[in-house]
């Protein structure tokens, strides 16, 4: 493994132990006195110390060390948990935080001093310090060890000129998933202490995982043994550390073994010999992935479902049955590669949902309101590209809830609501989309208030907003600088972030709506795919041009008579079981004329499409079929085409457009 993956490993579970210590914060916060709640933070801070001491950033260790003797105190009843501890130990994970984001940046810490952090630090704890000194062992059983003459002549002139020699033996914890990793680290750590001279099992076997939980090493030294130890264990997964100092007489066994020993197989005789330049670092099987690996593992994926839409082009002319049989072969096996990708990639949301209860926690110490944070569905999985991005949208639209939405205990009483605001936040899977809706019971948008500072911003004028629409009307909302805010605060505001919002769901083939009630709240519901790669699509002529619907967004396929068309309020509209749904004609909307051939003796064909509880009737031409198809973007060239999220490639060649049924209606 290259310094550039401890790097990445590090990096990834820091971010882990940092959300875990957050979370499990504002519990604490909630029930001081929780013993399991105390524990599992002391052990996030522990960790975190010993993996940043492993990679040698002091600062980082410092800070998680201060933690660790805090929670220390607290766990022996030594210290009382107070709100001012808290907000102590959340600033440490704050810095944390920033410490982190500069190793990201800049590759080390480039923190501003934070004396007067650990000095708060060390003031809570007095004199009190945190050690592991009791989980120390003198004896140990040790397993044979048979080092060959240079091994046992480096160590025995290290005994002479002062250095002590340690026989350390290592047992990883069962649920260690990365063990040759875990091993690098802890050579790492015992070399920064001295000299490794022998390895059990060899450097080459802990490498390629070759042992169960357990090995050993002699490592020579002029640190004591006891901080050696103590070391190890601050390094995460290590279930138990023993050693012992060598003496003369565990020498002259090892050599009496050694004598003993039959040459027949010189190398199960010979132990090696072991430093950093030993260890290659490669990395052991993990449940983390590489991104970019799987981007061109999907890739691979596409090409092929291309080269069978050919094939699949060529079956029309060559009726064989070889050729068919191997089409379906084809098709098996891109539809299971393509899954097994997909179920690679997916990620659950809790990863960014995690994040939002602390946010919650501090917008509503400084807005003076008190505020319920409930989520619901953070299971829900989507695909790793969109997670990455869709964090800082969602912090808007809860910064947004808490400002805007909110108002204060009082207020809320004076309205005979609960003094306590509540947001929701909800995933959910509706077809091929992932849905999230940020919900809360607050003072609501007022839409008139919305639509006169739109016309003050010349963004409409007063003959058009009469006939403007609720949905029309909050969509102002998302425009660049538009605010109604009569007070400027920290938290919001300022007109900036809306806009981003939106460009940022658009830009990953999304869509965000509004619906509020005034003095009952606001709902924002985001959709967005599950995938950006690859999707089935139903495949239809619309006059000379062919485009593809997704399978997710249709609900049935219907013929329809012209004479089923009805006419209300200037739209047309069809009746569809029961239902008066809208009826729009693909071919106008496209300005793609429909020749009269297209249409099924005189019935329209026609789709019905579904987003989310709504429904419209779509009138397509021929319908060819349905098709696993690659999405590819239109570019910025053709960004502003709204009603189109991508195109992709036909088995003949052709380009076909990827219509977008959650802008069409």
């Amino acid at each position: 493994m290259s310094n550039n993956q401890y790097l990445e490993l590090f990096l990834e579970e820091s971010q882990e132990h940092i959300q875990n210590i957050n979370r499990n914060l504002l519990l604490l916060e909630q029930h001081p006195g929780d013993s399991e709640v105390i524990n599992e933070v002391f052990r996030s801070a522990h960790t975190l110390k010993g993996i940043a001491g492993s990679m040698e950033y002091k600062t980082m260790t410092q800070l998680a060390h201060g933690m660790e003797n805090i929670l220390d105190g607290a766990r022996s009843g030594n210290l009382k948990i107070t709100p001012d501890i808290i907000d102590i130990l959340f600033e440490c994970v704050d810095n944390l935080e920033s410490l982190l984001k500069d190793i990201m940046d800049y590759g080390e810490e480039r923190h501003n001093d934070l004396s007067t952090l650990l000095s708060e630090l060390e003031a809570c704890m007095g004199s009190t310090a945190g050690g592991h000194e009791e989980r120390v062992s003198i004896k140990t059983d040790r397993q044979p060890v048979v080092m060959d003459q240079y091994q046992e002549h480096v160590v025995r002139e290290a005994m002479r000129t002062g250095f002590k020699a340690y026989y350390i033996q290592v047992k990883l914890r069962e649920t260690c998933l990365m063990k040759s990793a875990r091993a690098y680290i802890i050579f790492k750590t015992l070399e920064e202490h001295g000299e490794i001279v022998y390895s059990q099992p060899s450097v080459q076997d802990i490498e390629d995982e070759k042992f169960d939980l357990s090995f050993s090493v002699i490592v020579i030294s002029k640190t004591e043994k006891e901080r050696i130890i103590n070391d190890i264990y601050s390094i995460s997964e290590i279930d138990t550390v023993d050693g012992v100092e060598l003496t003369d007489k565990d020498l002259q066994e090892i050599q009496a073994r050694r004598d003993e020993s039959k040459p027949t197989d010189k190398g199960a005789a010979k132990a090696q010999t072991s430093s950093r330049n030993d260890i290659t670092r490669t990395a052991a099987k993990s449940i983390r992935v590489d991104i970019d690996k799987l981007d061109n593992l999907m890739n691979l994926v596409s090409e092929l479902i291309i080269i069978k839409n050919r094939i699949q082009d060529i079956r029309y002319n060559e009726n064989s049955e070889g050729l068919e049989e191997s089409i379906e072969y084809l098709g098996r096996i891109t539809s299971n590669l393509h899954d097994a990708v997909m179920k690679v990639r997916m990620i659950p949301l809790q990863m960014v949902f995690d994040r939002f209860p602390r946010i919650v926690r501090d917008l509503s110490r400084n807005s003076g309101k008190e505020i319920m944070l409930n989520i619901v569905g953070a299971e829900t999985e989507i695909d790793r590209t969109i997670i990455d991005e869709i964090g800082d949208p969602l912090i808007h639209l809860i910064r947004n809830a808490i400002d805007h939405g909110i108002e204060s205990p009082q207020q809320r009483r004076l309205l005979g609501k609960p003094p306590i605001g509540n947001v929701d936040l909800k995933a959910y899977h509706d077809g091929d989309s992932v849905v999230i809706e940020v919900i809360d019971d607050g003072r609501g948008i007022d839409s008139e208030k919305v639509l006169n500072r739109a016309i003050e911003l010349n963004l409409t004028t007063s003959e058009e907003a009469e006939s403007l629409g609720a949905q029309e009307v909050f969509q102002f909302i998302f425009q660049p600088g538009f605010s109604t805010a009569e007070k400027i605060t920290d938290i919001s505001g300022r007109g900036v972030g809306m806009d981003v919002v939106k460009t940022k769901i658009e830009s990953l083939g999304g869509t965000v709506d509004i619906e509020s009630q005034k003095d009952k709240g606001t709902k924002f519901t985001i959709r967005l795919p599950l995938s950006l790669s690859i999707i089935q699509a139903l495949l239809t002529n619309i006059g000379e041009e062919t485009y593809a619907i997704p399978i997710g967004s249709i609900k049935e396929i219907l013929d329809i008579s012209p004479d089923d068309i009805k006419i209300l309020h200037n739209k047309e509209i069809i009746d569809y079981r029961g239902l008066l749904i809208p009826f729009i004609r693909l071919d106008e909307l496209l300005e793609c004329p429909v020749e009269q051939g297209q249409y099924n003796s005189g019935y329209i064909t026609t789709v019905i499409a579904s987003k989310g509880e709504r429904l419209a009737a779509l009138s397509v031409g021929n319908l060819i079929g349905q098709y696993e198809i690659v999405i590819k973007s239109l570019g910025k060239a053709l960004s502003n085409v709204k009603i189109v999220s991508g195109a992709t490639i036909l088995g003949d060649g052709h380009i076909a457009l990827i219509l977008d049924i959650n802008r069409i209606f």
